[in-house]
Formats: structure tokens, C-alpha cells, sequence
């Protein structure tokens, strides 16, 4: 006869299921607390969205955020949810701990902070960090199945998780989904964490791809697709006056649309088949300025046009009235008028996205409503805690992912109870 105590599956106190920025940060806060952790990912690399963050260098956080008012930086249904974590393990916290580790850092505008040398430095950081917490690690490691009993394996009451992985069973008093979304599948994104959701009976809210370029209908973005590669600052808003959303962010165009980070912000705020409006040349007095060109100059309207916004752009708008194709002194004062309004206002309406594959983040996810905002434990799932990018809470591009990252991380892993 076999012995139990060697065939019985090992037990930990808490199992974390993924190996991105919020697993392995609430699995080392774990760890350090002195709790037995397990950490699985199914792919070989950990924390790839950190790697190719940033241009290499990762946007790690973000000194703008207001605590106090989580609905100024993050989108779902509720932000407010996350302001009890946010307000806990703030930006000024995660700095000091990259401080503590020698990286040097740098901020680059509007409160964005990256890594100096590489985002590598972040990742090997997070792994010292689990390493300080004694982390078990298996990946490559694939889950085939949970399954959740109320009494653990000892006869106690405690709820337990019982695991079933590639390379073998395991048990938990506590589970923790830190699966990441849909968002570049081919570094490893999948929809694990809402089927485990759906499992337990935990609600999701619809999911679709944020801080993603726009696309356009081809034959109505033949006149701009020449403009490929152009960047330039712009004010771009969408929805109502009662309800509008606008960014003060660079613009980028595409042969197939439109991206850049006024597009990937407003991309989270954009409902399919409502317009954009783009100011081309915000601030400037466009027509105050086509205005006293006429009186003084002979140049072409592109030309004299140039002198305010880049002259591809100039020329590609010039081109689509035969009104604006003449010097400017040959005018009339409402073409010129005309002219200044369309890129003050430029409205056009987007037929989609890039999708998952050019997305930087998802929306929607793990319904706030059925989690505790204090320890993100499922509120009618004992010991089940979701954090991270897999909840509707979404942040704006500059660092604020990765920062709720960290803070719902530090609050799922100050929660965790001891087996």
C-alpha cells in the first residue's frame, strides 16, 4: 500500500495563476509575509507585457495618479472600486521599492516614469523580489483544471482549491487569477481567467480592446492614408458636450488609420459608430492667421497653410477643394473660413479597431460588484481573489496599468490568509 503522506497532492497557502506584473508582485508581497506560494504561468517568459512595455524601457507608473479620484485616470464601470487599493500601495511606494533596488529611472512627461537602461532591470526586480519571499515557480506550466471543496484535505473547514497542472496536482486555501486579458495574443494572452470566472459564477463585463489604434473604411481613408507615418499634436475628444471626453496628445496616421497616443487614449472612451472630432492645429488661430496671409501674401493656400501644421498635411487638405487649390490672395474669405473650421473640427467616424493583436490593454473583465475592493477576494467565492488588467478597471496609457497592477497585487496579497 502507498503512503497518503507521499501521494497527497503538496499544499500551498495561496496558488497564483500568472506570471505578469500583478502575479509576480502580489506573489512575492505574499511570499514575504511568510506564506507558502506557488506561481504558474503557461508561458516560458515571464512578464512580457513589462518587457516590450515603453519601447523596451516599461512605463512602470505614474506620479499624476490621484488617489482620491480614481475616475480621472481609469475607465469601467466602476472606478471608484479601485480606489481603496490604489490609495494604499500608491506610485510613491513602487518608487521607493525601485529605488531600494538601484534602477535608475526618468520621468518623461506628464508624470510617466520609465526605466533608464531597459525594463529588464523591472522584471529581474519583481523575481528577486519573489525570490526574498522564498516563491515557488513552475513555467512553462499549463492548468487543465480547478475544482473548489469547502473543507481542505485535512478535515478542517477552511475552503480549499484543488489544482490540476501539468506537472501535477496541487492544493490552496487560497487561488489567485492574475491571467492578464485579451490584449497581444502572441505573447501569451488568453481568455483563462473569465472561463475560471465563469466557472465559479463570478459576472464579466463585455470585453473589447482599449488603448488600441482606429481604423477606417478604405476608400474613405484613401485621401489620408498618404500621410502615413506623420505625427503631430492634436486635441481629439468623442461624445457629447454633457459627456466629453478630450486628449491634448500626439496623432499618428496610418495607411489604415489612426493611432498614436491621443488615438490610444481616446480608443477607451470611443463607443462604434459615434464620431471623433480632432482639432489639427490646437491653439493656433488658424483662421486669424489664413486671414492676414490673404492680405499680405501670394503663396499657394497649401503653402502659406504650412507654415501652421506639417505641409503634407497641408498639401493632402489643400487637395480636396478645388476652392483651396489657388493662392491664398485669390480666395474667397468663406473658403478660407471653411478651410480653418475643418481642421479645428475634423469629424470622422471609425469602423473599428486594430483588435487584441495591436490593443495595449482590455476593457471590461472580472465585474467589480462581485469583488471586495479591500482584499479583491470574490465576495460568493471563498478564497478566489482576481487581480490586475483581468478586472474592469483599465487605466490610461502613461503608467497607471501597471501601477493598479501593483496596488490591487498589494492588497490581494496583505488579504491572503495562512493555511
Amino acid at each position: 500500500m502507498s503512503d497518503p503522506q507521499k501521494t497527497a497532492a503538496p499544499r500551498y497557502d495561496a496558488v497564483i495563476l500568472g506570471a505578469g506584473a500583478a502575479g509576480l508582485f502580489c506573489a512575492a508581497q505574499a511570499g514575504q509575509r511568510g506564506l507558502k506560494v506557488l506561481l504558474i504561468d503557461h508561458a516560458e517568459k515571464v512578464a512580457e507585457k513589462i518587457r516590450i512595455s515603453g519601447g523596451g524601457r516599461c512605463n512602470f507608473t505614474n506620479r499624476d495618479l490621484d488617489v482620491r479620484a480614481p475616475h480621472r485616470h481609469f475607465v469601467g464601470q466602476n472606478p471608484q472600486f479601485a480606489r481603496s487599493a490604489l490609495s494604499r500601495y500608491t506610485p510613491a511606494d513602487f518608487i521607493a521599492l525601485v529605488e531600494r533596488h538601484g534602477i535608475a529611472y526618468h520621468e518623461k512627461h506628464k508624470g510617466q516614469l520609465f526605466a533608464d537602461r531597459s525594463a529588464e532591470d523591472l522584471i529581474q526586480m519583481l523575481l528577486a523580489e519573489c525570490a526574498a519571499g522564498q516563491v515557488e515557480r513552475w513555467q512553462p506550466c499549463g492548468v487543465r483544471k480547478v475544482a473548489f471543496s469547502a473543507n481542505s484535505p485535512d478535515g478542517t473547514s477552511a475552503p480549499c482549491y484543488h489544482i490540476d497542472t501539468d506537472r501535477g496536482p496541487v492544493t490552496a486555501r487560497s487561488l489567485v487569477i492574475a491571467t492578464g486579458g485579451l490584449s497581444i495574443p502572441k505573447i501569451g494572452a488568453t481568455d483563462f481567467g473569465y472561463r475560471l470566472a465563469q466557472q465559479f459564477g463570478i459576472p464579466l463585463v463585455e470585453r473589447r480592446p482599449g488603448l488600441v489604434p482606429l481604423t477606417f473604411d478604405g476608400d474613405a481613408w484613401a485621401p489620408y492614408a498618404q500621410l502615413a507615418g506623420l505625427a503631430l499634436p492634436v486635441e481629439i475628444s468623442t461624445g457629447t458636450k454633457k459627456a466629453r471626453t478630450a486628449f491634448l496628445e500626439d496623432l499618428l496616421f496610418t495607411h489604415r488609420g489612426l493611432s498614436g497616443p491621443a488615438v490610444l487614449q481616446i480608443s477607451s472612451y470611443w463607443q462604434p459608430g459615434t464620431p471623433l472630432a480632432i482639432d489639427l492645429a490646437p491653439g493656433a488661430d488658424l483662421a486669424g492667421a489664413l486671414s492676414q496671409g490673404k492680405a499680405r501674401s501670394k503663396k499657394l493656400i497649401a503653402n502659406e497653410l504650412a507654415g501652421h501644421v506639417p505641409s503634407r498635411l497641408a498639401d493632402a487638405w489643400a487637395q480636396q477643394s478645388p476652392d483651396w487649390q489657388r493662392p491664398i490672395n485669390e480666395a474667397s474669405d468663406k473658403a478660407l473660413a471653411r478651410l480653418a473650421e475643418q481642421l479645428a473640427r475634423w469629424e470622422l467616424t471609425p469602423t473599428g479597431t486594430e483588435g487584441y493583436k495591436k490593443a495595449e490593454v482590455t476593457l471590461g473583465g472580472i465585474d467589480t460588484r462581485a469583488l471586495s475592493q479591500q482584499t479583491m477576494e470574490a465576495t460568493a467565492q471563498p478564497g478566489l481573489y482576481f487581480i490586475g488588467e483581468v478586472v474592469d478597471i483599465t487605466g490610461w496609457l502613461g503608467g497607471y496599468n501597471f501601477q493598479w497592477a501593483w496596488a490591487s497585487a498589494h492588497a490581494c496579497a496583505q488579504a491572503l490568509p495562512p493555511a
